[in-house]
């Protein structure tokens, strides 16, 4: 690969019917698209259009039966980005799998195979789950506790890695005619561990990347533990640019203690982009697809999920950043959950402000598709990121208007790609083959 100036990665999010909960209101399409595989199809080809490194599908495996929301996760994410990937070119897959429920040597092998169909365009976003409702569809086991779920999960990722390289014919020497192959060439792992013990080789050989790139989402410390010892590609959610730095620091550092190299680490959050003709069409865009309704429906909501009074509250007081420290050891994901409390801890903001800065957790940019171009490339010209995980509020009407009308701003200036040339995405991301002495690596 000839190595090139750095350009910004965008993957974007196809879960359904968009990010947001109550923006299905004011999409196009019905609701019987979140279990058409055609719908997929059209949303991968649309995301090719618009030259994004990859569509992302996060997983959940367990149907969320409230009747006043909508199903976010239904087909199989694996499965459905096999099927995409040979209807669909060029474009990567990040398909998000649970390390709590799933055997290292299953998910190796269905993994490795789908990236060797695709031609090396498969990611797997490694999860840790969190939600009883999954356990309970697993057995009769109760979740474990957070710490054996990411230790559990650094194994599995252990073994995996193991298993991805235990078969490679590369190595293979002068075969006798009378003989298919080199038997040499696939070696058992013989792993035994705390949780797993694996014989192996796997029957799958090394794939076009090694293996599939590795995204691991979460920024508490133990997630933060699991993605310098095996992320690639870090997904989590940053709001400004002092707490993405200070993440990224860690990160890396951690790495570097663990006698890793942190520049095979790509730093990708989410984004939530809002377009408007102008700011005051984004702001009311926002309050409409957020389901608040306006400016004080937000802070209302912000009062309610914040467990605050709503006496004496007032949205214009600066807010205290301990306040909104998540609690270590709440069921629910802690790494998402630090992202107004990081940003807090960086700037005084009060909730008026606030509300305008993160939805669905993740960083929110509203306004002209000037000022979102501003936005995108901000935090990233100077390194804060590598590029964003777009989550579209609406699908497929926001990809669209995104596509249509922030991407021409993004190429006018350089920093975003005209075609697709990489044939793989770990050169698309500039990442080293771990398998390999001449892999890649990104220059800048």
């Amino acid at each position: 690969m000839t190595i090139s100036k750095r350009q910004l990665n965008l993957n974007v999010g196809i879960n359904t019917t968009g990010y947001l909960a109550n923006a299905w209101r004011y999409r196009t399409g019905t609701r019987h698209d979140i279990n058409d595989p055609d719908y997929y199809r059209r949303l991968t080809e649309l995301a090719h259009k618009g030259l994004f490194d990859a569509v992302f599908f996060s997983d959940h495996p367990a149907l969320m039966t409230d009747p006043n929301g909508r199903p976010f996760h239904t087909i199989d994410p694996l499965i459905l980005c096999t099927a995409l990937a040979a209807q669909v070119p060029d474009i990567g897959f990040v398909a998000t799998m649970s390390s709590t429920y799933n055997s290292p040597y299953n998910l190796a092998r269905r993994t490795q195979s789908t990236d060797i169909i695709s031609g090396g365009r498969l990611i797997i976003n490694i999860v840790s789950s969190f939600n009883p409702n999954v356990a309970a569809n697993f057995g009769a086991e109760p979740l474990p506790p957070r710490s054996e779920r990411y230790a559990k999960a650094s194994e599995f990722l252990d073994v995996a890695k193991q298993l991805w390289s235990s078969w490679d014919p590369a190595r293979e020497g002068d075969i006798p005619e009378n003989r298919f192959w080199d038997a040499a060439t696939a070696q058992a792992i013989d792993h035994a561990g705390d949780y797993f013990t694996v014989k192996g080789p796997l029957n799958v050989p090394v794939g076009p990347q090694g293996h599939p790139v590795i995204a691991q989402a979460g920024a508490s410390e133990s997630g933060i533990e699991l993605a310098a010892r095996h992320g690639e590609i870090i997904y989590c959610n940053i709001l400004s640019r002092a707490a993405g730095q200070a993440f990224g620091k860690k990160v890396r550092d951690r790495a570097i203690e663990l006698g890793r190299d942190p520049s095979g680490i790509r730093i990708v959050p989410g984004l939530v982009a809002i377009l408007g003709e102008t700011r005051a069409e984004a702001l009311r865009k926002h309050e409409l697809f957020s389901g608040a309704g306006s400016e004080d429906g937000l802070l209302a909501r912000f009062v309610k999920d914040n467990d605050i009074d709503p006496h004496g509250f007032d949205p214009d007081a600066i807010l205290e950043t301990e306040r909104f420290i998540p609690d270590p050891n709440r069921i629910q994901a802690v790494g998402m959950g630090l992202g107004l409390s990081d940003l807090l801890a960086h700037e005084k903001l009060t909730a008026r402000q606030a509300v305008r800065r993160s939805e669905g957790h993740h960083r929110l940019v509203l306004g002209t598709p000037e000022e979102i171009a501003d936005s995108i490339v901000d935090l990233w010209a100077d390194g804060t990121v590598d590029g964003y995980t777009l989550q579209p509020p609406r699908a497929p009407d926001d990809i669209e208007e995104f596509i249509d009308k922030v991407i021409p701003v993004l190429q006018k200036r350089g920093v975003y790609r005209t075609s697709y040339e990489e044939r793989t995405i770990r050169d698309r991301y500039g990442l080293p083959n771990p398998f390999r002495s001449n892999g890649n690596s990104r220059a800048f």
